[in-house]
């Protein structure tokens, strides 16, 4: 009996410790933005590639009040319903505290400055494809812009997903920063893919999910249900996605289709940020999208 709860122990001991490694946060290095200096022009263009005033401001927010990122919108899922937090420069209710390093750590690691995993509702398993001068540069942007003084209202999350230390084991199973689409592209389609798997975080919406929430990679661009609502995230994929590069450009540009159909619901905002991107970036993602492999 005692030899067996010895080993009974020693196995509680084991998983402890294999649970707290697995789990535990690992920000970037304390030097990781040294050297960096931000480009807040450079960091305007990220800004809008990455969609970040669809959900950081206002519902509905049209003109400067875009800019205004005070948070508030409520995201329903599965797994519980999110509150957007407030990342205007507001140093007591935004993120006017964070460092640059404090936003390399969210974008890249899913970790707040204190440490905290970050829910993959955020979609930093997009983001974690970007580069540090462009996280440098986006801070530069984003302390330009208003700052609102509001406060987050809670997310309801319920038992367990609302333990955090549990997201460190989906990072753990599920963060992975390798490409979707892989190499050789030539230029232009791999600044389409860096633009389309990175900030634009085209696959949050457009690939299915596992039971944990994570994007199928084998499924990638193929339609998925629709987040916001009913109805389906269309296959984007060349097995269904047929148009010409220059088709393409026109919708992401304008929100008009082939057929002069219009872009509508969430894709309508999506059109909305990228319709500030140059020209040779919507051409860039074009040409990736004739790069993804064909899904049924």
């Amino acid at each position: 009996m005692r030899r067996s709860l010895a080993a009974l122990a020693a196995l509680a001991l084991i998983g402890a410790g294999a649970f707290g490694w697995i789990t535990a946060p690992r920000p970037l290095p304390a030097d990781a933005m040294a050297g960096l200096t931000g480009n807040p022009q450079r960091g305007e263009t990220l800004f809008w590639a990455g969609g970040c005033a669809s959900c950081h401001a206002a519902k509905n927010a049209t003109g400067p009040a875009r800019l205004a990122l005070g948070g508030g919108q409520r995201l329903k899922t599965p797994f519980g319903t999110f509150s957007v937090p407030n990342i205007s420069p507001d140093p007591d209710h935004g993120i006017g505290r964070w460092t640059a390093r404090d936003l390399a750590d969210a974008l890249l690691r899913g970790l707040a400055p204190d440490g905290r995993h970050l829910y993959p509702v955020f979609p930093y398993p997009s983001y974690a494809h970007i580069g540090l001068q462009d996280v440098a540069d986006l801070k530069a942007f984003l302390d330009t812009l208003p700052k609102v003084a509001s406060t987050d209202p809670p997310s309801e999350v319920g038992f367990p997903f609302g333990w955090r230390r549990l997201l460190g084991g989906w990072d753990f199973l599920f963060l992975n920063t390798a490409w979707a689409v892989q190499d050789p592209l030539s230029p232009e389609e791999a600044r389409g893919r860096a633009l389309a798997e990175g900030l634009g975080h085209c696959g949050e919406c457009h690939t299915p999910r596992n039971a944990f929430g994570a994007l199928r990679r084998d499924r990638w661009f193929a339609g998925a249900p629709n987040p916001a609502g009913p109805g389906k995230i269309p296959n984007i994929t060349p097995a269904k996605l047929d148009w010409s590069q220059d088709d393409i450009v026109t919708y992401l540009s304008t929100g008009f289709t082939p057929s002069f159909d219009a872009a509508g619901g969430d894709m309508a905002e999506v059109v909305e940020n990228l319709s500030h991107l140059p020209k040779d970036d919507l051409k860039a993602i074009a040409a990736y999208l004739k790069r993804v492999p064909a899904q049924p």
